[in-house]
């Protein structure tokens, strides 16, 4: 659907529902206007009672048609508001002398129709006394209503702008968070490939062709902040590949995930820096043979992993720096209080990092 059959569409739903609007006053005081009769000993019946009230009432939705323009154009607000309850002190008479005119007019048209050939003075002079000052009152009833409805704009306006802003900050921390990422990890994936080369220098090349195609993934998911599980256990898979070729043996990694989870969305590069720092604090210190294990399953319609090694614990302070304090912030950005991150030391050693996030899948 197109702009403009959208808004014509809209234009339509506020006709009608300002139709139902006045025909449900016109009901009400149709309903009021019968028994009040019945009761003063001179019954109407009910089709004379609905006509009656709704004349009056669709006569004043067609006049609050100008009224509502009139208290747009002029609202009591502001430094000319004392003006503008003059253009509205007047254009109160001026409505409510054109309400009884015709008002008038339609109620002898009502009384020809009825078989009864009326006035238009025995008409209009029982108008004036009956509505001459009720009509004043809905005049600024009108104006009030009109005035909260302007109120009420502006505020929903000031709210989306304001949702807005607040959504084009988060986008930009979290734009800047994931450019912290790429150039931290090359660096160190560069260090790594440098202190290889004077060990093994075809291991070395080795590594060299897969950063290139980390380098290819990272480029083509730069702009997603969230990917699939699978897409980033895939990412994950081919960096640990070239930290495999820098250890050797001294690297063990164990890769759990629940088929069920692969689908679901988490944030792009999220378990990269989790497994780097557990290679560094818990792999790199240690001669003897370290574990890394990733784990990622659905708990309560929520996606829990986990990046656990057998390294020396906390004592070995975890890089807080970029690693794990990006991870937080990425994560408080994208999930507010709706995620769950934990650091802690495991039995009989190391460090396991657990990050709940809610499952949404792609």
């Amino acid at each position: 659907m197109s702009d403009v059959d959208s808004d014509l569409e809209r234009r339509r739903l506020q006709w009608l529902l300002a139709f139902l609007i006045w025909t449900g006053i016109g009901l009400a005081f149709a309903a009021q206007f019968y028994v009040s009769s019945a009761k003063s000993g001179q019954p109407v019946s009910w089709t004379a009672a609905i006509a009656w009230s709704l004349g009056d009432w669709y006569v004043w939705a067609l006049l609050s048609i100008p009224v509502l323009r009139l208290a747009k154009r002029f609202p009591l607000e502001g430094e000319h508001w004392v003006q503008c309850l003059a253009i509205h002190i007047c254009g109160s008479i001026v409505t409510s002398c054109i309400y009884l005119f015709l008002r008038a007019m339609l109620g002898q048209l009502q009384s020809w129709l009825g078989g009864h050939y009326a006035r238009f003075s025995e008409v209009f002079n029982p108008l004036v006394v009956k509505t001459l000052v009720f009509n004043l009152l809905i005049y600024w009833v009108l104006v009030s209503v009109a005035h909260a409805l302007g109120y009420y704009r502006r505020f929903r306006e000031r709210e989306l702008r304001a949702s807005q802003l607040e959504r084009n900050l988060t986008a930009a921390k979290l734009k800047t968070l994931q450019m912290q990422l790429n150039p931290h990890f090359l660096f160190n994936t560069l260090h790594a490939i440098s202190a290889l080369m004077h060990k093994d220098v075809r291991a070395a090349d080795r590594m060299i062709a897969r950063l290139s195609d980390l380098l290819r993934r990272a480029l083509d998911n730069s702009e997603a902040q969230e990917v699939p599980l699978r897409e980033e256990i895939d990412f994950l898979q081919r960096y640990l590949e070239i930290e495999q070729a820098r250890f050797g043996d001294r690297l063990e990694v164990r890769i759990e995930v629940d088929p069920a989870a692969s689908n679901i969305l988490v944030p792009n590069l999220l378990l990269q820096p989790l497994v780097e720092n557990a290679i560094k604090h818990g792999i790199e210190p240690n001669a003897r043979r370290g574990l890394v294990e990733i784990r990622a399953q659905m708990e309560d319609h929520q996606l829990r992993m986990q990046v656990r090694d057998n390294g020396n614990g906390l004592a070995d302070a975890y890089d807080e720096r970029i690693g794990l304090a990006n991870t937080r912030s990425r994560l408080e950005q994208l999930y507010g209080d709706k995620h769950t991150f934990d650091l802690r030391t495991t039995t009989p050693s190391g460090v396991a990092v657990t990050v709940v996030i809610p499952a949404v899948p792609e």
